[in-house]
């Protein structure tokens, strides 16, 4: 009975604790959620994830192929790419790597949130395009990490 207590205890932490990871200063966080438009012929991405499920969790986020950094609860990145061009977006997940394509078109933001589900195990992670009002609402509440710093 009592390691069943300390399953359930376990997973509770899991679900509902609190991962940190390097941030940003608030000045670059607050001059990221002015949404400029990209420089050049550049997209922007902005990828965030809120709170919820999988808080303890800390999971990788990278386009093509390039760590952008670990997330964690309420965070966000920003990351300027080549405009008119396909982009794999990706995050690590239980037992393999979730992936997002996205053609960008130049002078354009767009805005992936990242999202934990339960799995088999603990959780992954998944990625989905949100519109722009959604994004700029949820980007607004959080902080943004700085970039650059994976697990893998």
């Amino acid at each position: 009975m009592s390691s069943k207590i300390a399953l359930v205890a376990l997973t509770a932490t899991l679900l509902a604790g609190c991962a940190s990871v390097p941030m940003a200063s608030k000045d670059a966080s607050s001059q990221a959620k002015a949404f400029a438009p990209p420089s050049g012929t550049n997209a922007g991405l902005y990828i965030f994830r809120t709170g919820g499920a999988g808080g303890a969790l800390k999971k990788d986020i990278w386009v093509d192929g390039k760590c952008i950094g670990e997330s964690a609860q309420n965070v966000f990145f920003f990351e300027e790419v080549a405009g008119n061009q396909e982009h794999v977006i990706s995050t690590e997940s239980e037992f393999s790597p979730n992936q997002l394509k996205l053609t960008t078109a130049s002078n354009t933001n767009y805005f992936i949130e990242q999202y934990m589900k339960m799995g088999v195990f603990v959780g992954g992670a998944n990625l989905r395009l949100v519109d722009e009002g959604t994004g700029k609402a949820k980007i607004a509440k959080l902080e943004m990490a700085t970039k650059g710093s994976c697990s893998q």
